[in-house]
């Protein structure tokens, strides 16, 4: 006879890795061209002068030069507009 009960099996085992999404140079930073601004999902920040946003909304320098943060009302598809956080590269 068993010494112990049956285990079952867990459904609360898995667990991935964290994306390292955020800020990677902030306001007042030098950069170089081509350096990564921002990882992010979806369009919560946008490229402004001096960067370019990759397939994946990554935000790349596209000069050389210092970051600068700057608040827009950006306009959406429905006409309704919103405050989105521009980055740009003087």
């Amino acid at each position: 006879m068993s010494k112990v009960k049956a285990g079952g099996s867990t459904k609360n085992n898995k667990d991935s890795p964290g994306q390292r999404l955020g800020v990677k140079r902030f306001g007042g930073h030098a950069v170089r061209e081509g350096e990564i601004l921002i990882r992010q999902v979806g369009r919560t920040k946008v490229p402004g002068e001096g960067t370019f946003m990759s397939p994946n909304y990554t935000i790349h320098a596209a000069k050389d030069g210092v970051v600068h943060f700057v608040k827009r009302r950006i306009k959406k598809f429905t006409g309704k507009t919103t405050v989105r956080t521009e980055v740009q590269v003087r």
